[in-house]
């Protein structure tokens, strides 16, 4: 028997972990480089999903084990990096707003190279969502360059996400979305420890107290806002549906501009303005299709 009010509750859940990462990553770079900050995100999520990797293993085809990698890489490892690199900069509250721009860049890479077909209110909910963003950039940053050029980093991460999507939806439909994230993640163990290794993470002193409490701040990051998030979107998706699921992608900006609150960041009127457009294309986006609903096509043919 269905229980609603579980579905609002793994809904919440998400809301807060995925909204609290950006605030994460700040407390993290506090003591720690932003690639120091991603790595150990990474780290800790391959090793909870461990336990996990063995049925994963078993379940993927050797064929697709490339494109499982992939996925991790083009999901979740460079967007790590590309976020906390964008942090070093930007506030926490922003990298949250822009966050919301995935949705989009799914549609639009979909409809550039995966032949999706798009409708007619997709299209505009699309281009609501890049007027919110250019005036987002243009309002929210008041045009210094240099602080435009760390939100693009955030702006590829969520670009990225959208390519992420779609080649799964194309090319793994079959394959378990905790399988994915088990073997994507224990097989980017190995790079994310070199990485750190290489930042001399393991010369610091780990044991000092502001050292510790970054790392923490990263491992959580890693343990609740990758691997736990991803098992509770998955259930989530299979309990309440994929439409139900999405709508977490109008939660998350909000719980990151509450961190920014409490930590005292700037956080205007013309900002939070510029997050309520692009929400509104992301809901024209995600709108459940009506028969009288036009549709502009991609492409005739799948290739």
């Amino acid at each position: 028997m269905q229980r609603p009010w579980i579905h609002w509750i793994l809904f919440t859940a998400l809301c807060i972990i995925w909204g609290s990462s950006f605030f994460l990553m700040k407390v993290g770079m506090r003591e720690l480089s932003a690639y120091q900050v991603a790595s150990i995100r990474i780290l800790s999520a391959g090793l909870v999903l461990i336990p996990f990797v063995k049925k994963a293993w078993q379940s993927i085809p050797r064929a697709q084990v490339g494109r499982v990698m992939l996925s991790g890489l083009i999901g979740s490892f460079f967007p790590a990096y590309l976020f906390c690199m964008a942090e070093t900069k930007i506030d926490s509250a922003l990298a949250g707003i822009l966050n919301a721009l995935t949705p989009l860049f799914t549609l639009l890479v979909g409809i550039l190279f995966f032949q999706l077909k798009a409708r007619v209110l997709q299209i505009l909910g699309t281009l609501i969502g890049f007027v919110g963003l250019s005036l987002l950039m243009v309002l929210g940053t008041g045009f210094q360059w240099g602080n435009i050029g760390y939100s693009m980093l955030v702006i590829l991460a969520t670009l990225l996400y959208g390519l992420n999507v779609n080649m799964v939806g194309r090319y793994m439909k079959g394959i378990g979305a905790l399988d994915i994230a088990s073997l994507a993640f224990v097989l980017l163990i190995i790079p994310s420890a070199t990485i750190l290794a290489y930042t001399g993470y393991f010369q610091m002193p780990l044991l000092n107290q502001s050292v510790l409490q970054s790392t923490v701040a990263a491992g959580v990051l890693g343990i609740m806002g990758t691997a736990i998030a991803s098992i509770i979107f998955y259930m989530l998706v299979k309990r309440a549906g994929p439409v139900f699921a999405s709508m977490v992608t109008y939660g998350i900006p909000f719980v990151a501009v509450a961190w920014g609150l409490l930590r005292n960041e700037q956080i205007n009127l013309q900002q939070f303005f510029c997050l309520l457009i692009i929400l509104v294309g992301v809901y024209l986006v995600n709108k459940p299709q009506k028969k009288a609903d036009p549709i502009v096509e991609a492409a005739e043919t799948d290739s």
